[in-house]
């Protein structure tokens, strides 16, 4: 049985956004193993992060132009929304890396880099499976493991700002790198969001 019989191109829209999301997530988690933040990177994550601008606002049009929705407007606003803002997300963070050029990349960022990656991961995996009703059990266990994801997140972050202020000497320094890890954690944050919105989706639904 369908979740939503009609109007499936919705859904259509979303798992596009969901894969566009990926396609950045592991991008910058290679950026991140690589400590690659160069120009020409930074170019094709920017390329990616306006890829998924497209497809967002194609899905508010077709809102727009839409007399039955298959879920409600503001929820699909709302997903929509934040999905995108998880690319905006990831955009943002290869940018201030790249221009407050950082005298050393802190290796510590790699952990957050994969968290985050691990909860776009699952997002699109809940995503993917929001066509179908028989899929709701799985969605909702999907949902606990990214809020699972992003109390590790919170832990990472915690030990990130001990370390950093008891390490960095650099007041310069020390402020870039807590924006930058801040920043990441918002990233990871999102992802959390996007889950608490399917999850009412899927309740509302079933």
């Amino acid at each position: 049985m369908h979740l939503f019989p009609k109007q499936e191109n919705f859904f259509d829209y979303f798992e596009e956004l969901a894969d566009k999301i990926e396609e950045g997530g592991r991008l910058f988690l290679a950026m991140t193993e690589t400590h690659d933040y160069s120009e020409s990177k930074v170019a094709k994550l920017k390329e990616v992060e306006h890829e998924a601008d497209i497809i967002t606002h194609r899905t508010y049009e077709k809102m727009h132009t839409t007399f039955l929705t298959p879920i409600d407007r503001e929820d699909i606003y709302a997903l929509v929304n934040k999905m995108d803002s998880i690319m905006d997300v990831i955009e943002a963070t290869a940018i201030r890396i790249h221009l407050y050029k950082v005298k050393k990349i802190d290796d510590q960022i790699i952990k957050q880099a994969k968290i985050l990656n691990e909860a776009i991961i699952k997002v699109k995996e809940i995503i993917h499976a929001m066509r179908n009703m028989k899929n709701s059990k799985m969605i909702l266990d999907g949902c606990v493991e990214i809020n699972t994801l992003e109390n590790a997140g919170d832990v990472v972050l915690r030990t990130i700002m001990a370390n950093l202020f008891e390490n960095e000497k650099d007041a310069i320094e020390l402020i870039k790198w807590k924006d930058i890890f801040q920043l990441l954690e918002e990233g990871i944050d999102v992802c959390e969001d996007v889950s608490n919105i399917v999850e009412g989706i899927v309740l509302k639904h079933a």
